[in-house]
């Protein structure tokens, strides 16, 4: 744990300023679930602060409290920088470099505010003023719940802060089955549930509000675009930027694709690549000791966590799915 914090709950109340709370772009459920989270939480406690994540996210995150409030950066640049050029302190939340914020990045930088980086992913740069960073936590929502634990005040969390906190917990522990789960992250959840937070009506709201063009592109990848390699061991499936426009494709329409390959006997990497013109977004997943952040910050240009991973490649469709390929082959140690 680096724990580096030194503004406490009054300092924070007596700011003259703005805060403004931050992740990374394409954010997923732990991006807002820590976001709002936070946000509700400081609701709360009297402190004003405002969301602004660079980008959209799916729309099955849009029932998250404080959802409505959320402002994104790419379609209101001026404004959004302005805030952040007067903001007091700026949290940055789920990710380790602020490349992972797009054009943000830079006014952030920029900015007089204290930064204030809470995350869980391999190294972080050297941004922030001050941290709250454990690479072994299962989520950055299990970090924000421990955060308000041992540095703010614990009696202003109520049921709004536990949905969003919650929501992180399952989207980044895959519903408490990957190995990233901990005795931590199990008791975290049930003292949620004790705020009210109630498990499967966040469930279904996360994972059973599907559109019909999601899983018939679901079931296409399944069908027809699985590749099974390395004696089993390896499943690739990819898109083209037709199939992709083909089926309507919203964000986070293809969320989770990836984690089917794992449900095959024996696999133990799971790759899901797709065409996203012009750069082709990869996804790697795995088991056991195959080591998906380093695959892909040595052959993809990404980078994550050891058993969930992404990257992303300027050489076409084709072109990546024959590296991938091969490359592969030079990890079977690991398989």
């Amino acid at each position: 744990m680096q724990d580096t914090i030194r503004h406490n709950l009054n300092q924070l109340r007596n700011h003259s300023g703005k805060i403004i709370i931050t992740a990374h772009h394409k954010p997923d459920g732990d991006a807002m679930g820590s976001t709002l989270g936070l946000y509700n939480y400081f609701k709360n406690a009297g402190i004003d602060s405002s969301v602004i994540v660079p980008t959209d996210y799916a729309s099955n995150l849009n029932w998250l409290p404080g959802n409505d409030d959320v402002r994104i950066y790419a379609d209101d640049m001026q404004a959004c920088d302005n805030e952040i050029k007067n903001a007091d302190y700026i949290f940055c939340l789920d990710f380790n470099a602020l490349s992972r914020i797009n054009q943000m990045g830079e006014m952030v930088s920029e900015s007089n505010a204290v930064i204030i980086l809470i995350d869980h992913h391999q190294s972080p740069e050297d941004f922030d003023n001050e941290r709250f960073v454990e690479i072994g936590a299962s989520s950055t929502c299990e970090l924000i719940y421990r955060y308000i634990n041992t540095h703010l005040d614990s009696t202003l969390m109520n049921e709004k802060v536990g949905q969003c906190i919650y929501t992180g917990l399952i989207t980044d522990t895959g519903s408490f089955r990957f190995s990233s789960t901990t005795s931590t992250t199990i008791r975290t959840a049930a003292d949620l549930m004790d705020l009210g937070v109630v498990p499967d009506k966040i469930y279904r709201s996360l994972f059973d509000q599907n559109r019909i063009e999601r899983l018939q592109l679901l079931g296409h990848l399944l069908s027809n675009k699985l590749e099974i390699l390395e004696e089993g061991k390896v499943a690739l499936g990819y898109l083209t930027l037709e199939e992709i426009e083909r089926f309507n494709i919203v964000t986070g329409d293809t969320e989770g694709f990836v984690n089917y390959g794992l449900g095959i006997a024996g696999v133990k990497m799971s790759a899901l690549i797709i065409d996203r013109g012009p750069l082709v977004k990869m996804s790697f997943r795995s088991v056991d000791a195959f080591p998906c952040n380093i695959f892909s910050a040595e052959n993809f240009n990404g980078g994550g966590h050891k058993n969930a991973a992404g990257g992303a490649s300027q050489d076409g469709l084709e072109q990546t799915i024959d590296k991938f390929k091969s490359v592969i082959q030079n990890y079977r140690a690991f398989l």
